[in-house]
């Protein structure tokens, strides 16, 4: 095996990954980058995110000897990455049905660890493989590391089958990134490590997820002429017309064909978000906040809290909470109380609550709710 710059760069993202498992000292540098591509960030899915970078570039090169249609293999991976994100929301709506909850709602167990799932933003996948990684090295994992293995009691059993697709999918991911030049071969394995993490941690509306079917996506339309871009800026070669931003076309019919082909992705990726946020907004309740708390202990102490309203069922209390509160400080918040003071409980989201207060979009739902 000849070592070039791929395998380098590969070795070096290998040696990151390794150095964020044993120290924090690179985490104020990696997380504000991570930050903007995973989601919020965090140190297991920086781990995560540079081994599998450094896995695939150094892959990528190995075996050249053997003929492979990767191009056939980044189809089928785009395929195959398409179906593991939305059998991961159906798993939520079956995982909902299931818990007799609100499609709605963010789902938070108490258990082995607090963990969080809804529609918008999933961890019933990685749950599973939190449980096996647990079982396999759990002494060797920090605290600060959320495995999610707090849902894994709740999980379907069909989802033990969906979590198949996920190996599977590496594997044609791993196919693909061969007999390509370097810049698509980067690219296309910062795509594959975004999607496998967005598939396993936080579903198909997850910013990594996005970024990687449609990175994957644009990499199989336009990937030859993202490569003679970067040499056109690097050495000032010339591009080809079918490169160019408005390609050669005979009639109006051929330019719409052409321009679909090449603008694929990013229709696919504004399609994506623009259902990821008409989900968020018509589940919106912005008149109050509902908080379920099944099996819970005698002595919780919410006092703390804007509660407008308690009332009290067979196995649960609901509390009704001002709905000025931000939902994410809301969520975080009721951690300390409730904490190994219930089974699990629930809460209703609002996306507004991220706006300031009479913002004219939350004005505007009121109004057409109304």
């Amino acid at each position: 095996m000849k070592i070039n710059k791929t395998i380098l760069v590969g070795i070096l993202f290998i040696i990151i990954g390794g150095m964020l498992f044993i120290t924090n000292v690179l985490n104020p540098v990696i997380h504000p980058i991570t930050h903007l591509f995973l989601m919020g960030s965090s140190k297991g899915k920086d781990i995560i995110f540079f081994a599998m970078m450094g896995f695939f570039l150094i892959f990528s090169q190995l075996f050249t000897r053997y003929e492979f249609n990767s191009k056939k293999y980044l189809k089928i991976s785009i395929v195959l990455g398409s179906i593991t994100l939305i059998a991961g929301i159906l798993l939520e709506v079956i995982f909902r049905y299931q818990m007799v909850i609100g499609l709605n709602t963010i789902f938070m167990s108490i258990g082995k660890s607090i963990s969080s799932t809804s529609i918008l933003h999933t961890h019933l996948l990685k749950s599973i493989f939190g449980e096996v990684i647990t079982n396999i090295m759990g002494p060797f994992i920090e605290s600060e590391i959320n495995t999610g293995v707090g849902l894994y009691a709740y999980i379907p059993e069909v989802a033990k089958l969906v979590i198949i697709l996920l190996p599977i999918l590496f594997i044609t991911l791993l196919l693909s990134v061969r007999n390509k030049r370097f810049v698509q071969t980067f690219l296309l394995s910062f795509f594959a490590s975004c999607l496998l993490i967005g598939a396993l941690d936080g579903g198909m509306f997850s910013t990594p997820a996005i970024t990687g079917i449609c990175g994957i996506f644009l990499i199989y339309r336009n990937g030859e002429c993202i490569e003679q871009l970067v040499d056109h800026i690097i050495s000032g070669r010339k591009i080809c017309e079918n490169c160019k931003i408005m390609p050669p076309f005979k009639n109006k019919k051929d330019l719409i064909i052409v321009l679909i082909k090449r603008y694929a992705p990013y229709i696919a990726a504004a399609l994506i978000i623009l259902l990821r946020f008409s989900i968020a907004i018509i589940g919106a309740n912005t008149d109050y906040y509902e908080v379920d708390v099944v099996n819970p202990v005698e002595d919780i102490e919410l006092n703390d809290f804007p509660i407008e309203n308690i009332t009290h069922e067979q196995n649960k209390t609901v509390y009704i909470m001002n709905s000025d509160y931000n939902e994410m400080e809301l969520l975080n918040d009721l951690k300390i109380p409730l904490n190994n003071s219930c089974e699990y409980y629930t809460l209703s989201w609002n996306i507004f609550s991220y706006l300031e207060p009479n913002h004219p979009l939350t004005n505007t739902y009121q109004e057409l709710k109304n």
